[in-house]
C-alpha cells in the first residue's frame, strides 16, 4: 500500500509537472494569434484609407485632365481666330498697297499730261511768236489800199494747222515736269519706251515688259524714268518667283534714284522678297528703316501692319 501511494503521488506530480508547459504555450499562442489579428485589423484599415486616398487623387487628377483639355481647345481656338485675323489683315495690307501704288501712277500720269499741255502750249506760243514778227516784218501797201496783211491779235486763237499735236495718253507713269531727257542716237523717246513697256506689264507680258525696261534702263540710265524701270523689273521677278533677283532690282533703284517716288515701295516689296526668302530678321529691319525714312507715307502704315504679322508668326 505503501508503495503504491507513493507512485500514485509520483504519477500526480509527473503529471502536474507536464501541464504546466502545455498552459504557457497555450497562453503564448493565444497572446501571438491576438497580435496577428490586430495587425491584419492595422493593415485591413491602412488599405480602406489608401484606396480612398487614391480615390480622391483620381478625382483630382481627373478634374485637371478636363481643365488642361479645357484650355487647350481655348488655347486653340485663339490661335485659329489670331491666324484669321493676320490673313486677313495681310489682305487688307496688300489691297491699301495696291490701291496706293495705283494712286500713285494715276498722279504720276497727270503730272506727265500736265507736262505735255505745257510743253504743247510753249510750242503754240512760240510759233505765234514766230508768225507775228515775221508778218511784222513785211513791207506795207504805200496809198489808199489796205494793208498787205495784219498781224493777228495776241488774244486770238492759234491757227490749227500750226498746232503741234499733243502726243498720245496712256495708264503709265510718265516723268516729272522737270526732266529733260535727250535720246541716244536710234533711241525712241523714253516716254514712248516706258509707256510700251509698262503696258506690257500690265497686261502680264512679264517677259517682254522686263526686256523693255532694260532696254529703257540701258538707254537713259540717268533719266528718273529708268528708276521707275528698276522698280518694274524687280514687280516682276517678285511676281515670277525670283525674290533675290526682286531685292538686286529694289536695291539698284534705292542705291541710283535717291528721289524717285517709288523707293517707299521699293523697300515695302524688298520686305516682302525676304519673307519669301524666309529672312525675316531682314524683313523686319527692311520695314523699320522705311518707317523710319517715310514716317508719314502710306507705305509707311503699311509696313506697321507687316511688322504685326511677323511678330505673330
Amino acid at each position: 500500500m505503501s508503495r503504491l501511494r507513493l507512485l500514485s503521488a509520483s504519477a500526480v506530480l509527473a503529471v502536474s509537472f507536464m501541464s504546466l508547459p502545455a498552459h504557457a504555450v497555450n497562453k503564448d499562442m493565444i497572446q501571438l494569434q491576438t497580435q496577428v489579428q490586430q495587425l491584419q485589423d492595422s493593415v485591413a484599415r491602412l488599405q480602406q484609407a489608401n484606396d480612398e486616398r487614391m480615390g480622391v487623387l483620381k478625382d483630382l487628377v481627373q478634374q485637371t485632365s478636363d481643365a488642361v483639355n479645357k484650355m487647350s481647345v481655348a488655347m486653340d481656338g485663339m490661335k485659329l481666330e489670331l491666324q484669321n485675323d493676320g490673313t486677313a489683315s495681310g489682305a487688307k495690307t496688300d489691297q491699301l498697297s495696291g490701291q496706293i501704288q495705283s494712286l500713285n501712277d494715276s498722279v504720276d500720269e497727270l503730272k506727265a499730261r500736265m507736262a505735255r499741255m505745257e510743253k504743247s502750249l510753249s510750242d503754240v506760243s512760240s510759233q505765234q511768236q514766230s508768225i507775228g514778227a515775221a508778218l511784222n516784218n513785211m513791207p506795207q501797201q504805200t496809198g489808199g489800199g489796205a494793208p498787205a496783211s495784219t498781224p493777228p491779235p495776241s488774244n486770238s486763237a492759234p491757227d490749227p494747222a500750226t498746232q503741234s499735236a499733243l502726243p498720245p495718253t496712256a495708264d503709265v507713269v510718265a516723268p516729272p515736269a522737270g526732266d529733260r531727257s535727250v535720246a541716244p542716237a536710234g533711241a525712241p523717246p523714253i516716254a514712248d519706251m516706258y509707256r510700251t513697256a509698262y503696258g506690257d506689264f500690265v497686261g502680264a507680258k512679264y517677259p517682254l515688259a522686263m526686256q523693255e525696261f532694260q532696254d529703257l534702263a540701258k538707254a537713259y540710265p540717268d533719266d528718273n524714268l529708268a528708276g521707275n524701270a528698276w522698280f518694274y523689273m524687280g514687280e516682276i521677278d517678285l511676281r515670277t518667283q525670283k525674290p533675290t533677283a526682286a531685292v538686286s532690282a529694289y536695291n539698284h533703284l534705292i542705291e541710283r534714284y535717291p528721289d524717285n517716288v517709288k523707293i517707299p515701295a521699293a523697300h515695302l516689296h524688298k520686305a516682302d522678297a525676304m519673307v519669301a526668302m524666309r529672312q525675316n530678321d531682314k524683313a523686319v529691319l527692311e520695314l523699320r528703316a522705311l518707317i523710319q525714312r517715310f514716317p508719314n507715307s502710306p507705305e509707311a502704315t503699311a509696313a506697321r501692319s507687316k511688322l504685326t504679322t511677323l511678330a505673330r508668326r
